[in-house]
Formats: structure tokens, C-alpha cells, sequence
């Protein structure tokens, strides 16, 4: 009676981890690699054999240590095969830039160590992991970031609007003015929005690290300009879920985003979304007042 409770407690177990799992933004990279970037994490495994030439008590130590090196090539392997944004991987990044190379390589080596399985042959097999965010984000995002909103709007002088022949001073974008009838307050909780959330189930997208929102002309209504470095660094330019209802109580947008249907997947990477004209307008109204995007409060929904 003991062990039949036993296994079926463990069935029980496996069954939520799996359904756990599969509520994840999940990227395989090879076969022992894989991206999660739902909880903006990367992970990977290593295989180790103790070593027959030193002494019995030294070997388990000996096959970590293989365990890890393997391990940490795998996490190398994988954050290689992650896409920095809609047209660069880290690889090409990396391949093409020596200093990115050098800072990566560093920075992969300071993983953390998740799991230790010991096997009957004596084999180890170890998990390590380490946060997207961080350091990892500071090597690979771009260095200039982020500029200060000017609306199209608004008075310039006063009472006119931003002259459609005049530079736009360094540092800055325009947004387009509201159409009328549109307003910067929800219609559901009558407050202002929290956050975006850009249902784009259906539309093949792949995650990265610094994707866009751009309009139906290809006009960028979110992206690296229109962020703060810091919050892009420490959470990330974009959250990723599988499911609307679970991304509003998202802490990165809760409790009242501003919720838009995407149209398509842009990019040679399929990064990026394209939304329709209108709700590229609706998006830039919203956010004349608000600076929601400025912290990264953006949550894409995918497949």
C-alpha cells in the first residue's frame, strides 16, 4: 500500500512539473541546452567521468570537476544560439566583435551550479544556470539606449505642432499626437496603464533579448531607443508568456496593461511584431503621458 502511494504521488509530481514546464517560454539549444525565457534563464548539463588514474577518494571530485567544464561549454554553446534582437545572434555578435567575445566568455564563468546527479557508473551529471539579466544583458545590449519623448503634439511653441521639417534633436522621438476619441486611461479598471502586452499567439514569434513593436510601415514604436539602459539591463527589454490572463498579474506589467493584438512576426529572426496602424497610434497616445516603456513594462505573448 506504501509503495503504491509512493509512485503515485511521484506520477502526481512529474505530471505538474511537466504542465509547469510547458506554461514556460522554453528555446532547446542542442541537446543538452536550453533558454527560459519566461524566468530569463539559461541552462545547461555536463557529463563527467571520474578520472581511473588518481586515487579512489579523489575521483567523484574529478568527474564534478569534467562535469562542469562540460557543462559550462554547453552554457556557452547555448547563450551562442540566443538572438540579441531581429537580425543578430550572440554568436554573430561575438564573431564579430572581440571585446563582446572576451567580456561573454568571462561572464559565463561565473554560472551557478543547480542540480548534481550521481550515477551508478560513477558518472556525474551537473546542471548549471545563470540569469539572462545582469551582466550577461550588459555585455550584449546596446550601449546607447533610450531617449526622452517628445509628443508630436505638443506645443512647440506653444499651441503648434513639431514642425514636420525640423530635425529631431539627438536623443529624442517623436509621437505621433492621439486621434480623436482616443484617451490614456483604461476602459476596463478606469485608471492609466500599467504596462503593454502584445498578444502575438499564432504569429511564430522567437524570443530575444531586445526585440520591437513597429507599426505597418515599419515605423519603431518600442525598442532599445525607447528604453532606459538600467531597467533593460536588470529585467530585461521584454517578458514572455504563453497566456493573456496570466500576464496581466505579470509584476512587470500589473495591474492594468494596456492589452494589443499583434498582426505578424518581422525580422530575419522573427523578433519583432508588427501591430496595426491604429493601435501603433493608440500605443503612442497612451504612452505621450506615461512612461511604462521607458521601464521595460512590455510583455510579449507567444506560442
Amino acid at each position: 500500500m506504501y509503495l503504491k502511494s509512493l509512485v503515485s504521488v511521484t506520477i502526481l509530481l512529474l505530471i505538474l512539473t511537466g504542465i509547469t514546464m510547458a506554461q514556460y517560454v522554453n528555446q532547446n539549444v542542442g541537446e543538452a541546452g536550453s533558454i527560459d525565457w519566461s524566468s530569463q534563464v539559461v541552462r545547461a548539463t555536463g557529463i563527467g567521468a571520474p578520472n581511473p588514474n588518481l586515487p579512489q577518494a579523489a575521483q567523484r571530485a574529478s568527474a564534478i570537476e569534467a562535469a562542469k567544464r562540460v557543462a559550462l561549454r554547453n552554457l556557452l554553446e547555448t547563450i551562442q544560439g540566443m538572438s540579441i534582437n531581429s537580425e543578430t545572434t550572440v554568436r554573430n555578435a561575438m564573431m564579430e566583435n572581440d571585446v563582446i567575445n572576451t567580456r561573454v566568455q568571462g561572464v559565463v564563468r561565473g554560472f551557478t551550479v543547480v542540480d548534481t546527479k550521481y550515477m551508478s557508473t560513477g558518472d556525474i551529471d551537473v546542471t548549471v544556470e545563470m540569469p539572462i539579466t545582469g551582466a550577461l544583458s550588459d555585455v550584449l545590449l546596446p550601449q546607447q539606449m533610450g531617449g526622452t519623448p517628445i509628443s508630436a503634439g505638443a506645443a512647440v511653441p506653444q499651441g503648434q505642432l513639431w514642425p514636420a521639417n525640423r530635425p529631431v534633436p539627438e536623443g529624442y522621438v517623436l509621437i505621433a499626437p492621439a486621434s480623436p476619441g482616443q484617451t490614456t486611461t483604461s476602459s476596463a479598471g478606469g485608471g492609466v496603464y500599467t504596462g503593454l502586452v502584445i498578444d502575438a499567439k499564432g504569429l511564430g514569434i522567437r524570443p530575444a533579448m531586445a526585440p520591437k513593436i513597429v507599426d505597418e510601415s515599419g515605423q519603431e514604436i518600442y525598442g532599445s531607443k525607447y528604453v532606459s539602459r538600467d531597467w533593460a539591463v536588470k529585467i530585461g527589454m521584454v517578458g514572455y508568456d504563453k497566456d493573456v490572463t496570466r500576464a496581466k498579474s505579470n509584476d512587470r506589467v500589473t495591474n492594468n496593461p494596456l492589452i494589443v493584438k499583434g498582426l505578424k512576426a518581422s525580422g530575419a529572426n522573427k523578433a519583432d511584431i508588427v501591430v496595426s496602424n491604429n493601435d501603433a497610434a493608440l500605443i503612442r497616445n497612451t504612452t505621450a503621458n506615461q512612461n511604462f516603456l521607458d521601464k521595460c513594462k512590455v510583455m510579449f505573448i507567444v506560442d
